[in-house]
């Protein structure tokens, strides 16, 4: 028998430079291969969302995959799907950096609303800076 754990990741990351590459026509199609390749690494995905710059992903991790494997491999799969079948001529990429935070079971229905709702989160002022954090030095948006 293998151990019994109860893991739970809050991930976020944006494109490159912030700019807006995950637009209507790409991010169906980017947030079902993000949770293909969860499900692939056996990891459960529990929410997915995001803005034209950036994603949110909610997880449950097993033992067996490390935090930073995870998006290695979340980007690498998401990334090759866009730039090769979704939108060839976008120049998508991730940026190098990413957020995690742990969080308990009993935290999953507020995270999973906040995932869910960023695109409310972000035109009403209420995005969580801490959870919107991407890197230990945030670069600045360009144009600010």
């Amino acid at each position: 028998m293998g151990p019994w754990l109860q893991l739970y990741l809050h991930l976020v990351w944006a494109t490159w430079d912030r700019q807006p590459l995950i637009t209507p026509g790409v991010e169906s199609r980017l947030y079902a291969a993000l949770a293909a390749k969860a499900r692939q690494l056996s990891c459960d995905p529990l929410a997915i969302g995001g803005v034209a710059d950036h994603v949110h992903v909610l997880v449950s991790l097993p033992a067996i995959v490390t935090v930073a494997s995870l998006v290695k491999e979340l980007k690498g799969a998401s990334s090759h799907l866009v730039t090769h079948e979704v939108a060839p001529m976008a120049g998508f990429r991730w940026q190098g950096g990413y957020g995690a935070f742990t969080l308990a079971r009993r935290d999953i229905p507020v995270i999973r609303r906040y995932v869910v709702e960023q695109k409310s989160h972000h035109a009403d002022g209420t995005a969580r800076g801490v959870w919107e954090q991407t890197t230990t030095a945030e670069e600045p948006r360009p144009g600010t």
